[in-house]
């Protein structure tokens, strides 16, 4: 057993401090809310909020006080999807820096890298490209961050995507393009740009 000791500072005041246990690092199962103790789960919730915040030196700080990387929510956001999903590029680049993994999926099988591209974020995007995310960052159902960018007419995104490898002829589990769904959503720019690239 293998015992944290976890506390931060923020503009000199005490955020919290909570000594936790970490038992068999192979038993990856999580426990149930009702197994968590309650400040613990307080204590997390202050670190998920500094990923949405984008508080990059905290996040460093507590990270090296012993906050696993690719800690996840409820929802099973992790700290680099809730970074990414806000915009906040020196967080992300923290969160990778320190062994964050660019494409871990939520529970709805979402990746960082399509948060990024549904919310517009091309340094973020670049960013965990250059972090090995995997440029197509699918979803369950086939769909990819190409296919959401391009969704909302976000023609850098989609530029940048295809320069790094994206599929622009791939299709998801009904067979939809990214040209298909730029169409749907009347994203003409978007579908225009396809267009260009032969797609």
């Amino acid at each position: 057993m293998c015992i944290l000791m976890l506390s931060w500072r923020r503009r000199g005041a005490l955020i919290d401090s909570k000594e936790i246990s970490l038992t068999d690092p192979a038993n990856t199962a999580p426990p149930s809310r009702a197994q968590i103790d309650p400040d613990l789960l307080a204590l997390a919730q202050q670190v998920f909020d500094l990923a949405r915040r984008g508080d990059a030196s905290m996040l460093a700080a507590v990270l090296e006080k012993g906050v696993p990387p690719n800690l996840r929510n409820d929802k099973g956001d992790s700290l680099v999807m809730l970074a990414s999903y806000h915009g906040h590029v020196d967080a992300v680049r923290v969160l990778l820096e320190r062994g964050a993994d660019p494409n871990l999926r939520n529970d709805n099988g979402q990746t960082p890298i399509a948060g990024a591209a549904f919310k517009g974020f091309d340094k973020v995007i670049e960013t965990l490209l250059a972090h090995g995310a995997d440029v197509e960052g699918a979803s369950p159902d086939g769909r990819t961050a190409l296919m959401v960018a391009t969704m909302f007419n976000r023609t850098a995104i989609v530029d940048l995507l295809i320069a790094h490898g994206a599929n622009p002829n791939a299709h998801d589990a009904n067979g939809v393009t990214a040209s298909d769904a730029a169409a749907r959503m009347g994203a003409g720019d978007a579908q225009a740009r396809l267009k260009a690239l032969g797609a």
